[in-house]
């Protein structure tokens, strides 16, 4: 696995006559240490259309430096990237062009900008002697290697500052109080490479490009389609690095594309969107194999520490481990395997010529005000028909069969919801939020469901092991009560969700 670091820094503007100011002057600092001039020399790689580029990554070969070797940025947020180092080597580490296979899919990347820079460095201490930030002047040479404005070249001076790991931002506005005083003002490109590529011609002249305001209702269906294909190729990358809740984000993002083909039928082609359908579906699957048991664990665990100690009688954290553990099936490598297989990279090629050459239906370039409100409240008829039916029913697992259908039904009108509120405005958004909320509900009572039949098979095993049953049927119990309390609590949270008013705003 590649070394990763949090990269926070600021860029600003400078000449060959700009001076830095003294910034020992600045608080908190003790010692201002110089170290000395470095050469730096990086070849930047990208696709022809320079893809990665458009999507603010970066992807270097550097000499030079103590980190020399491959470097690999995700963008984070404004002036922070995840930086990601490879040891020097001819070709592209396999780990970088694997996290980068959702963007590249069949292309090799190749050189498209060399910069020469020249680093000046300076460490700002604490009294301590522990570093704070690093300052550097860089003198850059740039060359355009490919594409539109090859072999031209642009130079250029520029201050940055870097926090040091673990360090308070906050520090950054100090350093950069001072340098506004000294007349340095923040630089206007977020990176080298970017500077280098408008400085060489590669934008030159070029109007930056913004997607028109949607106007009718395929386009507002389009413009949420297109952000879900987005959301899944960004997240791929944060799946591989297993970061917090990527897996979970990418099996939604999914869920939101196959349900906006179902919902918005009579926009897009259901002869076209039904079979990538099916496979959102199957890649849904995939990232859900080990999801839905993530979540069970913690439910149990978390009720499991709630409980007193003296409640918790017998190897229950133990068991709960064991069980939890034989239940797994190596996710990790079986989601990787998928994200590196022929059929996944075969949906994305799909998506995106989907995306390009949309399926429409006549219905697409009707006004949004007229056939949103139609497809949303079709979604929540069928809802209301679920819910009908699951509340007819007593107790018992008849009705938290019907609980779970209608969960799926709520959860499809809600992204429904979401995806006509651009156009649509505060009555799809409080739609939305009524019906988020009846989800919930029914959400917690499957959970609950789920968490009482493995709490079942987990006392069966620990009876059968000469084990007290005692915590395991607390446990149960408390989860019976759960299920109840949600019970009692829908008809008033659905009540809400399906008030004439609401549903009318939506027409309107």
């Amino acid at each position: 696995m590649a070394d990763t670091k949090r990269e926070i820094e600021r860029k600003y503007e400078a000449t060959d006559a700009t001076r830095l100011p003294d910034l020992s002057r600045v608080a908190g600092v003790g010692r201002v240490e110089k170290r000395g001039v470095t050469e730096l020399d990086a070849v930047y790689y990208d696709t022809a259309d320079l893809r990665l580029a458009s999507h603010s990554l970066t992807l270097r070969r550097r000499t030079g430096g103590a980190d020399e070797g491959w470097h690999l940025k995700f963008p984070v947020a404004t002036g922070i990237r995840d930086e990601l180092h490879e040891p020097l080597a001819d070709t592209l580490p396999p780990s970088f062009a694997a996290l980068l296979r959702s963007r590249l899919r069949h292309t090799e990347p190749v050189p498209v900008v060399r910069l020469l820079s020249s680093r000046d460095v300076q460490h700002l201490n604490d009294p301590d002697g522990t570093l704070l930030a690093e300052v550097s002047v860089d003198t850059v040479c740039a060359e355009r290697l490919a594409g539109e404005g090859t072999g031209t070249t642009a130079t250029w001076t520029e201050i940055e500052v870097e926090l040091a790991d673990d360090g308070d931002p906050a520090f950054l506005d100090a350093v950069e109080k001072r340098l506004r005083k000294a007349g340095v003002r923040p630089s206007e490109s977020p990176s080298k490479l970017a500077r280098a590529l408008a400085e060489t011609g590669a934008v030159r002249g070029e109007k930056k490009r913004t997607e028109e305001d949607p106007q009718t209702a395929g386009d507002h269906v389009l413009a949420y389609v297109r952000k879900q294909i987005r959301t899944i190729v960004d997240l791929d990358p944060a799946v591989r690095r297993d970061l917090p809740d990527s897996v979970h984000k990418m099996r939604v993002a999914t869920r939101r594309l196959r349900s906006a083909f179902k919902t918005y039928r009579r926009i897009l082609d259901r002869e076209v969107t039904d079979p990538v359908g099916a496979e959102l579906k199957w890649l849904a699957g995939e990232l859900g194999v080990d999801r839905d048991q993530e979540v069970l664990d913690k439910r149990l665990g978390d009720r499991t520490e709630a409980l007193p100690a003296t409640l918790v009688l017998g190897p229950v954290r133990g068991r709960l481990q064991v069980w939890s553990a034989a239940r797994r099936t190596g996710s990790r490598r079986r989601i990787t395997d998928v994200l590196d297989g022929k059929r996944y990279l075969a949906l994305l090629d799909t998506l995106d010529a989907l995306s390009a050459d949309p399926p429409l239906r006549p219905a697409a370039s009707r006004a949004p005000a007229k056939e949103l409100p139609r497809a949303v409240l079709k979604d929540y008829k069928k809802l209301a028909r679920r819910m009908d039916h699951a509340l007819e029913h007593p107790p018992g697992p008849e009705r938290d069969a019907a609980m779970h259908e209608a969960r799926k039904a709520a959860k499809r009108a809600r992204y429904a919801g979401d995806a006509a509120r651009p156009a649509l405005g505060k009555p799809a958004k409080r739609f939305a939020k009524r019906v988020k909320a009846v989800q919930s509900v029914l959400g917690d009572h499957q959970d609950s469901v789920v968490a009482r039949e493995a709490l079942r098979t987990l006392a069966i095993e620990a009876h059968a092991a000469g084990e007290t049953t005692f915590t395991w049927g607390l446990l149960y119990g408390h989860e019976e009560a759960t299920a109840d309390a949600r019970e009692r609590e829908l008809p008033e949270v659905w009540a809400r969700a399906s008030e004439p008013v609401l549903r009318a705003d939506l027409k309107h």
